[in-house]
């Protein structure tokens, strides 16, 4: 993957600092010029710490200009994710507290749009989309591990296994989703279409590794993955009729089939075995449980809703 075309004046010097490894000139990078420019430098940044870019030297990943552009960047990101969040539910019965929290959140729902009106142009722009994340499916959790204790370790790894395909490279979730889009006649090589993903994909993804790649945010990554895991086993039933619907090859249905079964039991995992476990441990962090999953349903949201309106025009 080279690195995406710029969307402003920050990602611009970024990008070209990034290729030429001529960093110092960094402390006098330009001021985003829009979310957008923005939110790409910040994704850029971070994919440094993924698979990084064929044009960038690798021991720039750590190279201290860029990390304090990033640094500068992530601190306004989560600021706004901050700002977005609505009063955080009392503390006391975590666990059914937070399923009706995640339960009384209204939102639009592109599955139930895929699965009864959705254009099969409107499933492969939805599908170029989502590959930004699952070409690199949990990943972002994975950094969480090391910062956790035994117990809530162990659980998380017990999730990302079946993430991982159970050993399998073929049953990887990540695989599963590129058999689906070589079949599709989409381009399933890693970061093929960053270059369309829109703000609001954007800003999904980098939620996910500012919470995973900073130790003090563990408690918003790990609420961002119970709210993930327990609003997709039934869009993820709808996404497989949908695509029936639509023709769509059987691999790509399978993709979201196999995250039906998975995901109903994922949840159960993710809020009580490991968020639950988490907060008997550190009580302190609860509310950053419920910043991770706000967040999470809040980005989905605002994806869905741009979607839907660009799609009804």
């Amino acid at each position: 993957m080279l690195t995406p075309e710029p969307r402003g004046a920050l990602s611009e010097a970024v990008f070209s600092a990034m290729c030429s490894g001529e960093t110092q000139y960094l402390a006098e990078a330009p001021a985003s010029g829009s979310a957008e420019d923005a939110q790409l430098t910040l994704w850029a940044l971070y994919e440094q710490h993924y698979r990084g870019f064929e044009d960038v030297a690798g021991e720039l990943e750590w190279d201290p200009q860029l990390i304090s552009v990033r640094r500068g960047l992530e601190q306004e990101f989560e600021a706004t994710l901050r700002s977005r969040m609505p009063s955080v539910p009392d503390p006391e019965g975590f666990e059914e507290t937070f399923f009706e929290f995640v339960a009384g959140h209204d939102g639009p729902s592109l599955a139930a749009h895929v699965h009864r009106k959705a254009t099969e142009e409107q499933v492969r722009e939805l599908l170029r989309h989502r590959t930004v994340y699952h070409l690199k499916e949990a990943d972002h959790t994975t950094w969480v591990i090391p910062r956790l204790s035994d117990q809530v370790k162990a659980a998380v790894m017990e999730l990302q296994f079946d993430e991982y395909g159970n050993g399998d490279p073929n049953r990887l979730h990540a695989h599963l989703f590129v058999r689906g889009l070589q079949d599709s006649g989409l381009n399933s090589e890693y970061g093929a279409y960053i270059n369309e993903a829109p703000l609001e994909v954007l800003e999904e993804n980098n939620a996910m590794s500012l919470f995973g790649l900073n130790r003090r945010l563990r408690a918003a990554s790990l609420g961002f993955l119970a709210a993930f895991e327990a609003t997709s086993s039934a869009p993820s039933r709808r996404m497989a009729q949908g695509l029936q619907r639509l023709g769509f090859p059987d691999s790509m249905i399978e993709y979201y089939t196999e995250h039906v079964e998975a995901d109903a039991v994922h949840e159960q995992l993710a809020v009580r075995t490991i968020c639950g476990a988490l907060l008997e441990e550190e009580p302190a962090l609860h509310d950053d449980i419920y910043l991770g999953a706000f967040s999470a349903m809040d980005l989905a949201d605002r994806y869905a809703h741009r979607m839907l309106a660009q799609w009804a025009a």
